[in-house]
């Protein structure tokens, strides 16, 4: 039977078809070489015109949940720009195609987010091909387990921060000046930022660190009618997780400690984006939506 975001149903059973698998693939990892594929909303995310005449610019948009996030604005009428690295032009590319048959004017903008002058050229390129911009989605995200502190490298940790946090700082910047009252932001945190893992100190502090930079830049701009939210996943399965950010041992029971007892699909992230991003969330600012199957957050 064929369903969609609205459909009726137990979501404690949903994708028992999907289980992961103990399996491993380099940096930055592709969907197309994720093994089962994640659900990006292809063939269930069902449009209803909320983000009609949009523009957004959503980093990451490639694969897992940028690119769920973007079909979800594609097919609710917005205009999309993803930013995502060169090597991942084979999710682009198929994400590109999905967003053009949902009538969507798109741009694809590789490049590294860990360089400032990428980030802030990536703004004027989306600015330019899109005719404008409303919706900013700092999503792109680096996540390498370690199972200790010592592991860490200098490089790492500064590629953590400057993959996660800075391109947060230098788009959101760059986009200000271009943002009419009505726009939004919506960055991407984590579970990591209440619970954080012990084998991923890094990425957990980055997450924190997007949480009150939300909060705060929320109260500076909800003034000028700029609202800025996030969004909070839980165990969501990407190719972030068997691509160095989860010990491969521990893929087949990733998501299982959940009170739903499974990992959630990007698919199921979308709508809280699509939300955050619509003029149904009007009088939403320095929210945190949490979508993590359940875990308990403060």
């Amino acid at each position: 039977m064929s369903r969609d975001q609205y459909t009726f149903t137990d979501p404690s059973a949903l994708y028992s078809d999907i289980q992961p698998r103990k399996q491993h693939m380099p940096e930055p990892g592709l969907d197309a070489d994720l093994t089962p594929r994640a659900d990006l909303g292809e063939e269930s995310y069902r449009g209803t015109g909320r983000l009609t005449g949009r523009k957004a610019l959503i980093t990451g948009g490639d694969s897992g949940i940028g690119a769920a996030t973007a079909i979800a604005f594609a097919r609710e009428g917005a205009d999309v720009a993803i930013s995502y690295l060169p090597q991942e032009e084979e999710d682009a590319s198929r994400i590109a195609e999905i967003l053009r048959e949902a009538g969507a004017t798109v741009a694809t903008i590789p490049g590294d987010l860990r360089d400032p002058e990428y980030c802030r050229a990536l703004v004027a390129e989306a600015v330019e091909k899109l005719g404008g911009l409303d919706v900013v989605v700092n999503n792109g995200g680096k996540q390498v387990y370690q199972e200790s502190l010592t592991d860490i490298t200098d490089e790492q940790f500064d590629d953590t921060f400057k993959t996660n946090v800075y391109a947060m700082f230098w788009i959101t910047k760059a986009a200000l000046p271009h943002l009419p009252a009505g726009s939004t932001i919506i960055n991407t945190t984590s579970i990591q930022a209440y619970s954080p893992s012990g084998i991923l100190v890094d990425y957990a502090s980055t997450k924190a660190t997007i949480n009150a930079f939300s909060k705060g830049l929320a109260e500076q701009l909800a003034p000028k009618g700029i609202r800025v939210n996030a969004v909070a996943p839980g165990p969501i399965w990407t190719p972030l997780q068997p691509s160095d950010g989860q010990p491969k041992d521990k893929l087949p029971e990733f998501g299982k400690d959940t009170p739903l007892g499974r990992m959630g699909q990007p698919a199921e992230l979308a709508p809280a984006y699509v939300f955050l991003a619509s003029a149904e969330s009007s009088y939403v600012a320095g929210e945190t939506l949490n979508v993590n199957g359940g875990m308990p957050t403060p």
